[in-house]
Formats: structure tokens, C-alpha cells, sequence
């Protein structure tokens, strides 16, 4: 049975890729997804915010202008308590590198254009195979139009890609005006892939306190359902990689991401909760579902269920929509 899929030009052995996350956050955690037989390591983000303060402070030790720094850096965790600096976070993909055979993906997170892009061409240097650009911009100024942040995110990409020689995949949210429009953009900016959907976490709130608490939920199936939608609108319009991230827990639910299009597989809730061993289960349990299901490859079921088989997908989504309305009953 042939699992194999190409991802970023980057041959996999199989879909389910370990997302970007703690989980390889140590070569003996990165050590233990090789074992259980992650085609490829993708690290945690290094966010904008955290390179642009280095370079804040590196200005401040030398021209010692206090007012400088912007009031939103002290909304920034302590240096400390960040698992890698930028500095570090080199190194580590360094070490990644050297410790498996696997591809090593690497992860920016940021929302604005500016110097801190730069930073990518060191992480090309120090062995990345690819880039994830995780752009996380949630719009609070009601002044800011979708266009102005639309031709933001563009530019990002564009800078990257004529910046650095490897491959960059996009981590976008759901939230534009219009994705599929948005998608096609970012495929001609440049991008070669696009990972659906970035998780806007939400903070619950101390009554008490008068206080924001952070509050990290890990998904479950549920959140898949969004991600198939436009896994399936996508699919047939695109040339660039789909992955899928949030919502992949079981066999079935990979099944069902393969059906719409998705490329790869990002895993990261099922193996907190578990452990790294569920990338096999996910990976035998899709190989006997195929087999039992006379598939001779994932080639053969990738996309059998997008729309781009039919004629007009605006006016499906629309009558799905009033079935589903429709479709309730009292118990």
C-alpha cells in the first residue's frame, strides 16, 4: 500500500506530520517522533515579537534611547521565559538537522512586514528544509480594511520567497472575506502550500480579578469540519500543498481530510493527549482502510470527495446549508 505524498517538494513516507508545537522542543522529544515514524519534524514558531525585541535591545545597548521601545513590548512574556530565543532557536534547528534523516520544518509567526522577515534567511542557513509562515492578525481597528490586510500577509510572502530558497507554506485562519479568493493570491504571491486552519485562542476572564486569563484548549474531532470545507472548496482550484491542522484525531477523521484534498496532515492535540505512538496508529489504521476498501494508494482517494467534481460548488454549499437547517428533529 503506497502512503507516500509530496509535501513542499518534499517526499514523505506518509501524511501525519507532527505540527508545530512542543513536541520537539528536545532532540530526545524529536528523537521519539523518528521513532515512531514522523516523516517530518515541524517546530514550534519563533514569533515576530520575540526577534524584534532582540533587535530592540541590541539597539538599546548601543545607543541607550530608553523611549524606543513600544508600549506593546511589555505585554511580551520575559526572555526567559521563552523555550528559544532566536539565537537558540538557530541552534536548535541546527541540532534537528544533524539528529534525523526526516525533513526539518521550520515556523516564523508573525502579522506585520518589517526587518524580523530577514531573519528567515538564517533559518534557510542553519538546515530548514521548508518554512511555515503562521500568520496570526486578529483585526481590532476598525480603520483597517480586509484589502489592507489581505495585501499585508501578500507582501510577507512575497518577501520571503524572494529572501530565501526554500519552500514556505502559509498558516492562515479562516476568517477572510473571501478564502478562496485570498488562497489564489497567495498562490500567486508565491506561496507553495497553505495550512488551514491557524486556532485563534480565546481568553476567559477572572470576574473576580478584573483579569484576561489565557486559557489553551486542545482540539478535538469537531474542529474538523470547518477544515474539511474548504480542504474540499480548495482543491480543485489550486495547484499549490494543502495540510490540514486542528481536528485530526482518529483514522476516520484523517480518511475525511484525505477525501478533500489535504496534502498532509498536521497532528499535534491527539499526541499531546497520547503520545507520540499515535502517528503509527493514524498511519497503519489509514493503510488498512485503504486495503479494505481496495485503494492501492492515497493517491487514488486524495480529493474524491472536493468539489471540484462539481459544476457549480457556491450553489451546493448554499442548498446544504437550507438541508441542514432543515434536517432537525425534535427527539
Amino acid at each position: 500500500m503506497n502512503l507516500a505524498t509530496r509535501y513542499l517538494g518534499l517526499e514523505l513516507a506518509h501524511p501525519f506530520i507532527p505540527g508545530a508545537s512542543p513536541l520537539a522542543d528536545s532532540l530526545d522529544q524529536v528523537r521519539r517522533l523518528d521513532d515512531a515514524g514522523a516523516p517530518a519534524i515541524t517546530l514550534r514558531s519563533l514569533f515576530e515579537e520575540q526577534i524584534v525585541g532582540e533587535q530592540l535591545a541590541t539597539y538599546h545597548a548601543a545607543e541607550t534611547l530608553a523611549h524606543a521601545w513600544g508600549e506593546a513590548t511589555s505585554f511580551l512574556a520575559e526572555p526567559e521565559a521563552a523555550v528559544f530565543g532566536p539565537h537558540e532557536y538557530l541552534e536548535h534547528v541546527r541540532r534537528v538537522r544533524e539528529a534525523v534523516d526526516v525533513p526539518v520544518i521550520a515556523s516564523l509567526n508573525g502579522a506585520t512586514r518589517g526587518g524580523w522577515l530577514r531573519y528567515a534567511a538564517l533559518i534557510a542557513e542553519a538546515g530548514a528544509h521548508a518554512l511555515e509562515l503562521n500568520v496570526y492578525d486578529l483585526a481590532t481597528d476598525p480603520g483597517r480594511t480586509g484589502a489592507e490586510i489581505e495585501r499585508e500577509t501578500l507582501e510577507m510572502v512575497r518577501e520571503l520567497k524572494r529572501s530565501i530558497p526554500i519552500p514556505v507554506a502559509v498558516k492562515l485562519s479562516p476568517f477572510y472575506t473571501s478564502m478562496a479568493n485570498m488562497a489564489r493570491n497567495l498562490e500567486h504571491a508565491g506561496a507553495d502550500g497553505l495550512v488551514i486552519f491557524n486556532r485563534f485562542y480565546q481568553p476567559d476572564i477572572d470576574i473576580e480579578n478584573l483579569e484576561t486569563v489565557p486559557l489553551l484548549r486542545l482540539s478535538d474531532s469537531s474542529e474538523l469540519l470547518q477544515r474539511l470545507r474548504w480542504l474540499a472548496i480548495l482543491r480543485g482550484p489550486l495547484r499549490l500543498d494543502l495540510a490540514v491542522t486542528g481536528g485530526v484525531h482518529t483514522v476516520e477523521d484523517a480518511i475525511k481530510a484525505l477525501m478533500c484534498g489535504a496534502t498532509a496532515i498536521q497532528v499535534v492535540s491527539a499526541l499531546l493527549k497520547l503520545d507520540a505512538n499515535h502517528l503509527a496508529h493514524l498511519r497503519d489504521g489509514v493503510r488498512t482502510w485503504l486495503s479494505e476498501h481496495g485503494y492501492d494508494s492515497i493517491g487514488e482517494l486524495r480529493g474524491s470527495m472536493s468539489l471540484d467534481r462539481c459544476p457549480d460548488p457556491r450553489a451546493f454549499e448554499r442548498a446544504n446549508y437550507m438541508h441542514i437547517l432543515q434536517s432537525w428533529r425534535p427527539d
